[in-house]
């Protein structure tokens, strides 16, 4: 007897038409309610939140309605004496916040409002002998920190200041059998490593090391009927892997191997008609991480009201075009 699959059914009377402005209003109401209790709460992820709602305005062509001058004195505030910046004031450096700061400094034209060389002294410091990368300085070690030091450094303009044939190995070390990769050597195959990875290898002029056809099979068949995707076999699907599987899929050049149009309709039913906003399932409480995720899932698929996102760095393209960047994609 085959395992039951595990999904969810679209309901009929679903949203089917993206509803933009009202995603605009959910992001810029979220950040001025600064004594709402899940507010409070996301404090030790705050500059990834930050991250996620400029990211989501911008695409959306609303970037103008957040505080621009507010956000950057917050990221000033948040970068520690070792170059690392941390997720809220008071809170240590992790290169997670890092990235995240560098992203959103680079969304504005202000990389340059902290100290630059002390952030890249900061990434190089977290390399290890193997060429992995710890997050911060009680050591885990994860391939979403080697994405997270190199799409740093790269948007610094730095990416020569690390051991980059190290990196790439232990990278290239958490390759599977199955074409994906995990968090470490041995690790099971997940889609949000295999984001990170492929990411990774794409910044580093080393996809051509990955097995596009077998690591695209492996990703294609997280579609499941209700057309969502989920990130590992027998789990339900979630809005962010529209992301995470999806931009994996065209950095290999295999985004045609699954079907758009239902995966279109899976993200537009995630949205909340009132509120604004997308859930992980349709339902299910909205956040701006999956509301991020949604619409640049959106954008990938080629919906002509978002501005196109680029799939290695989850920012606008204009945005890597004005940094100068452009990561490597199969064909």
């Amino acid at each position: 007897m085959g395992t039951q699959v595990k999904d969810v059914i679209i309901k009929p009377d679903a949203p089917n038409t993206l509803l933009l402005d009202k995603h605009a209003d959910y992001i810029a109401a979220y950040g001025s309610k600064k004594d709402d209790y899940e507010y409070t709460l996301s404090e030790y992820l705050r500059m990834s939140g930050i991250y996620w709602g400029l990211t989501v305005m911008d695409l959306m062509g609303q970037l103008s309605r957040m505080n621009r001058e507010e956000i950057i004195e917050f990221i000033k505030s948040c970068q520690h004496d070792c170059g690392g910046i941390s997720a809220s004031i008071g809170h240590d450096p992790h290169l997670l916040y890092t990235l995240s700061a560098v992203q959103i400094l680079s969304l504005y034209d202000s990389i340059n409002v902290i100290d630059v060389e002390k952030v890249v002294d900061y990434v190089k410091g977290l390399q290890q002998e193997d060429g992995s990368f710890a997050g911060d300085k009680w050591g885990e070690i994860d391939t979403r920190f080697s994405f997270c030091a190199v799409a740093t450094l790269a948007l610094l303009g730095k990416l020569d200041e690390i051991n980059m044939d190290k990196a790439v190995e232990f990278v290239l070390s958490c390759m599977n059998f199955d074409g994906g990769f995990g968090c470490r050597p041995d690790s099971e195959s997940h889609a949000g490593q295999i984001y990170c990875c492929t990411g990774f290898l794409s910044i580093t002029g080393q996809l051509h090391k990955v097995n596009a056809d077998l690591l695209g099979w492996w990703l294609c068949e997280r579609q499941l009927p209700s057309g969502g995707l989920n990130g590992r076999p027998e789990k339900l699907p979630d809005v962010c892997y529209s992301w995470w599987v999806l931009a994996s899929l065209k950095i290999i050049g295999r985004i045609h191997w699954i079907d758009k149009a239902k995966l279109r309709s899976f993200i537009l039913a995630c949205q909340d008609e009132e509120t604004g906003g997308f859930a992980d399932r349709p339902g299910d409480m909205v956040d701006p991480f999956h509301t991020l995720f949604g619409v640049a899932g959106l954008s990938l698929l080629g919906d002509e009201q978002i501005k196109p996102v680029n799939p290695v760095f989850c920012m606008p393209e204009d945005v890597l075009q004005r940094v100068g960047l452009q990561p490597d994609l199969l064909s």
